[in-house]
């Protein structure tokens, strides 16, 4: 590194960021490095691998592939093995009959002929172990870092290597949708996505789920916890097979149409991946397959995450790029998947992982010798290859530090993802409902976290996710209503002050989190319709219980239930944000946020979003500042909160005309009068232009 450093390579299209950004330029040294890197080891990939392309695709090569004579190729990684053998019922479960042979870099090799038959001499379906001897003697069996298909069969604890080459695979049937303009995403586990006390399956996902996410306006579904992990109780972030789609919910075909389905329906579908840790299993994952405790991962302390109790990887290594690069695509072309939301980014760009750090925005927290450039080169070279090779793909960043530049283009020196998670934006919600009383919250802090973003950097907005979801935490439906969600939500019984409150802080919460926190949406399934209680799931600590581990869709379809008034709103915002594009549009433009009255103002696209928070106070005539074109415009209500159907008062006509007056106010050329209920969200739009 010190080298490429020395000699430098010019980041293409850094005066634009610097332009944008000029507190950036006493940094540039540690763009051009980290550029430098990135180029340096593209160009050393394009060398000695034949291209990135091809480096890309060593699934085709590592693991166990069939030749098109019907024999096997089998090829491994294992730097510190002494010796590398294939078994499996293929031979008997003989450990040394089919040994590998060592090449070039601590990789091993093996052919095995077809049978005399012609067809694979190791059967689909069939069962299959790496050995290892290690170098002090030890003899190991082990699951290849490049199984597609793993599975724990009956009352076994471990997983059993599975080989996957079905006679009649998964076809595809319809093409990938075009990159949506505006990301509106549905954050999904196909494991609790029914409400049954089961694990669900990927059929299960395809033919119940997938029409309720389209009928609620998502046009993206995030799939969680599909890569491979042993244990279901980590929520799919401790891997154990990185290429293995989870058989926990069914088989890789299933996952398949589950997708293609999608892509009729034109869903995109991203894979929540975990390339910043791998689980310490080393009985069924990548830990000391070799018999060391480093192969892909760093030796010692610093390849060991101290709070998640998992291995880091060692993002230097040429074999590890392999593998991580090669995991990417494999999760795209073999499956379909249209890109990926990135776990644990903050964890893999500070050598501290975040543990103990409060990031304040101070610039010299994202530059120096706390930044671990060789992880960060890595998501540089990822979303680099991802967008190169498919342009259509999307990349999202879990990163809670607000690393400058992470969602700008390469050649700028930047990070290359399309978008970033708003972190602060879930944080701040919950800070509000849980401190503060509602004549308290504060309009100028509110509207501050939901506008505080990176110029030009993509941001999704969320008022919570999962995390919000687990145990140990509270879901904002169950801040805001709790125990009364057991006896008060039927609408057979008397409507109480605390879930009439809940109800319309939920919609009102969402919609402003919606149209002014980012440029795409994301909501984790089951909250759309505050869904109760929280998510547990089987454990010890809970008698292996799925009470918990399951989401309740039938409330939401129950029209005695009050949770379907905030499903029709949800999906009602969903299908207005289609009409009118605001993710796609520009940030809005707020013209009040008044603290004594409770009321946040602003313009997107041809929209007037008004909010009045107050608990009590109701606004006739409010002025309202609008930049319209046209002589004589006028608005109609095209969303409201306090409308009876989302389980509103009903206390707004809209029949009504809001005609606009060539009086300015707020900064704005014209205006209008409006009357405000107290705890409503109002949404007007322009008839003067046509959506």
């Amino acid at each position: 590194m010190a080298a490429a450093v020395a000699r430098g390579v010019s980041v293409p299209e850094l005066p634009r960021l610097l332009a944008r950004d000029p507190y950036l330029t006493p940094f540039v040294p540690d763009f051009q490095r980290r550029y430098t890197v990135f180029h340096d080891r593209l160009k050393n990939i394009e060398e000695n691998e034949g291209g990135l392309d091809t480096f890309s695709k060593s699934y085709k090569t590592f693991g166990v592939n069939q030749l098109v004579d019907g024999g096997l190729y089998c090829k491994e990684w294992a730097p510190g093995a002494e010796a590398v053998f294939l078994t499996g019922d293929f031979n008997g479960w003989n450990p040394f009959s089919h040994p590998y042979k060592k090449i070039d870099y601590g990789k091993w090799e093996l052919f095995i002929p077809p049978g005399q038959d012609g067809l694979s001499p190791v059967a689909h379906g069939s069962k299959l172990k790496v050995v290892i001897r290690s170098k002090n003697g030890e003899i190991l069996y082990r699951i290849s870092p490049w199984a597609k298909y793993v599975a724990r069969v009956g009352t076994n604890v471990n997983y059993d290597w599975i080989h996957w080459e079905p006679p009649l695979p998964y076809l595809r049937k319809h093409p990938q949708p075009k990159k949506p303009k505006s990301l509106r995403i549905y954050e999904s586990h196909v494991g609790i996505a029914s409400p049954e006390g089961k694990v669900a399956s990927y059929k299960n996902f395809t033919y119940n789920i997938l029409p309720k996410i389209k009928d609620l306006g998502y046009n993206c579904v995030q799939l969680m916890a599909i890569m491979e992990h042993a244990y279901y109780a980590s929520f799919g972030y401790q891997i154990t097979s990185f290429f293995a789609a989870s058989s926990r919910y069914g088989t890789p075909d299933d996952l398949k149409e589950l997708i293609d389905i999608a892509h009729s329906l034109g869903i995109t579908v991203l894979l929540d991946v975990v390339h910043s840790h791998a689980s310490n299993n080393s009985e069924d994952g990548l830990n000391k397959f070799d018999g060391t405790d480093s192969c892909f991962f760093h030796s010692g302390p610093r390849g060991t995450h101290s709070l998640w109790d998992s291995r880091l990887f060692d993002y230097s290594n040429w074999e590890v790029l392999r593998f991580l690069l090669s995991n990417l695509r494999w999760w795209i072309e073999e499956y379909g998947f249209d890109g990926f939301r990135f776990d644990g980014v903050t964890s893999m760009l500070y050598h501290h992982h975040g543990i103990g750090t409060g990031f304040s925005g101070d610039y010299h927290e994202y530059f120096g010798l706390h930044v671990d450039e060789d992880a960060l080169v890595y998501l540089i070279m990822a979303n680099h290859m991802i967008h190169l090779l498919h342009p259509e793909s999307i990349t999202v960043a879990e990163d809670v530090s607000g690393m400058p530049a992470l969602c700008c283009p390469i050649a700028q020196g930047g990070g290359g993802f399309d978008y970033r998670l708003a972190m602060a934006i879930p944080d701040k919600w919950i800070q509000i409902i849980k401190e503060l009383k509602d004549e308290d919250w504060n309009m100028g802090n509110i509207v501050h976290t939901l506008t505080n973003r990176r110029y030009e950097e993509k941001y999704i907005a969320y008022a919570e996710s999962h995390d919000q979801a687990l145990v140990g935490d509270k879901t904002l439906a169950f801040r805001l209503m709790d125990a009364e969600m057991y006896t008060n939500m039927s609408v057979l019984s008397p409507l109480t002050p605390v879930i009439d409150r809940g109800i319309q802080l939920h919609k009102m919460i969402r919609l402003i989190t919606h149209a002014l926190g980012g440029e795409g949406y994301l909501n984790f399934m089951g909250n759309e319709f505050g869904h109760p209680e929280w998510l547990d799931f089987p454990r010890t600590g809970n008698n292996e219980s799925y009470h918990y581990a399951r989401r309740q869709f039938h409330l939401a379809d129950d029209h005695i239930l009050r949770y379907r008034f905030l499903n029709a709103f949800d999906r009602d915002m969903n299908k207005l944000e289609e009409r009118f594009g605001w993710l796609a549009s520009p940030p809005a433009f707020v013209t009040e946020n008044h603290e004594s009255n409770k009321v946040i103002i602003f313009e997107r696209t041809n929209l007037i979003f008004i909010f009045n928070f107050h608990p009590s106070k109701s606004y006739t005539e409010y002025r309202v500042g609008a930049e319209t074109p046209g002589k004589y415009p006028f608005y109609k209500i095209a969303l409201d909160s306090d409308a009876p159907e989302y389980g509103g008062h009903q206390r707004l006509d809209h029949n009504t005309e809001y005609f606009t007056e060539q009086y300015s106010h707020n900064f704005r050329s014209n205006s209008l009068l409006v009357y405000i209920p107290s705890r409503v969200a109002i949404v007007l739009q322009n008839m003067d232009i046509p959506n």
